[in-house]
């Protein structure tokens, strides 16, 4: 299968050598995205609410890019630096989708890149 690359300047570059979105038959896979403001390169104010809320705001921009938008999504991946940071950002993550919601795993790891508090990877088709 063929891969196609996805690119928005309206969310943060990557920082390896990774893309922030690939597509590839009826799926674009959604590298995971940190709370970082694209224009500033750094972690938007605040604690893991906002940097939930700039996360959907990077994954709906790259969205854009392929056409698509969050109602595209069937699967979702959370990571979390801290687990007791999950309901704060559960009531972020619930109020940008709706029923029937994508499948979702949370992990909470050890460290994020940079430190971030929440990353969010998605998985959508169309």
């Amino acid at each position: 299968m063929e891969k196609q690359q996805i690119t928005s300047t309206h969310a943060p570059a990557a920082i390896g050598p990774y893309s922030q979105a690939i597509r590839t038959g009826n799926f674009v896979f959604l590298s995971g995205q940190l709370g970082i403001d694209p224009a500033t390169g750094n972690f938007v104010e605040g604690g893991v609410t906002e940097q939930t809320e700039q996360v959907f705001k990077n994954i709906k921009a790259v969205l854009s890019e392929a056409g698509l938008n969050l109602d595209n999504v069937v699967k979702t991946t959370v990571f979390l630096s801290d687990m007791q940071d999950f309901a704060s950002m559960n009531t972020v993550y619930e109020n940008h989708f709706t029923d029937p919601y994508p499948a979702r795993s949370a992990v909470a790891v050890k460290t994020l890149p940079k430190n971030g508090l929440v990353e969010i990877e998605v998985i959508v088709s169309g």
